[in-house]
């Protein structure tokens, strides 16, 4: 009889520690390897920039100036061409071209920066890949003209740059429902009568880029499409970090121009 009490006092600090050890275990533990794994990995502690290769986050892009920056026609009647817009603001654009690349990653990384880009397009590029652009515009990116099959427009006449400029605003129209503001010529070449052309299908503006080391504010980047075997996520990571090296972020150049 003299035992029963003892059993029953072992019996609950058994129970009472069964219960502080259940408490102390890691809440990821209980998941499971594979799911504390995935939460460790793709969680929301873990800061979306360094997953890209940014050493800090993005600085936010001021606030966009009321009225976009004039920049100087190229003549009467014929729409500015620019590689830098003029501003006062530590900011630089990133721009992309042709649509080969469809790299799934890419989509990720512009959600997850919030990063503003400008897609140049080129319909015979893109082919069967507009729903990869659809989507890229679905997480903030804009999409602009780049010709119907990249040509090099001063070797034809007038009235095939105009086939190529217009004919790429109509595919673009019919796909996501705008016609494009900008133009980018292919290679970067143009004439008189490409600015003809591009004014007559509505134009506003024929975008280059700039190439210098040394970024000044409203400078327009070019980012090559995983030149050199390097996939375009890493490549923009490897410009993102030269831009904020150097002071500056990114805006939306359609903000701007």
């Amino acid at each position: 009889m003299r035992k029963r009490p003892a059993a029953a006092a072992a019996l609950l600090a058994g129970l009472v520690c069964l219960a502080g050890c259940a408490q102390s275990v890691d809440p990821i533990e209980r998941l499971g390897k594979k799911a504390a794994e995935k939460v460790r990995t793709y969680g929301p502690t873990e800061d979306p920039y360094r997953r890209w290769g940014l050493s800090a986050p993005l600085a936010p892009a001021p606030k966009p100036p009321g009225r976009r920056p004039s920049a100087r026609s190229a003549g009467p009647g014929l729409p500015p061409v620019v590689d830098r817009v003029p501003t006062r603001d530590r900011v630089v654009f990133l721009t992309f071209e042709d649509g080969a690349e469809k790299d799934p990653g890419f989509v990720d990384m512009v959600r997850e920066l919030r990063l503003p880009v400008t897609m140049f397009l080129t319909d015979s590029v893109v082919g069967p890949g507009y729903a990869h652009f659809g989507r890229l515009r679905a997480v903030g990116a804009t999409v602009q003209n780049h010709t119907l099959d990249h040509p090099y427009l001063p070797g034809l006449p007038y009235a095939g740059q105009r086939a190529e400029i217009c004919g790429q605003q109509e595919k673009l129209k019919q796909r996501f429902g705008i016609r494009p503001r900008l133009f980018r010529p292919p290679y970067g070449d143009y004439n008189t009568d490409t600015l003809r052309a591009a004014a007559d299908c509505g134009v506003a503006a024929v975008v280059l880029w700039r190439d210098a080391d040394r970024l000044r504010p409203g400078d327009v980047l070019h980012c090559p499409e995983g030149r050199g075997g390097a996939s375009l996520t890493r490549t923009t990571a490897k410009i993102l970090n030269r831009v904020q090296d150097q002071g500056f972020t990114v805006a939306r150049l359609e903000d701007y121009l």
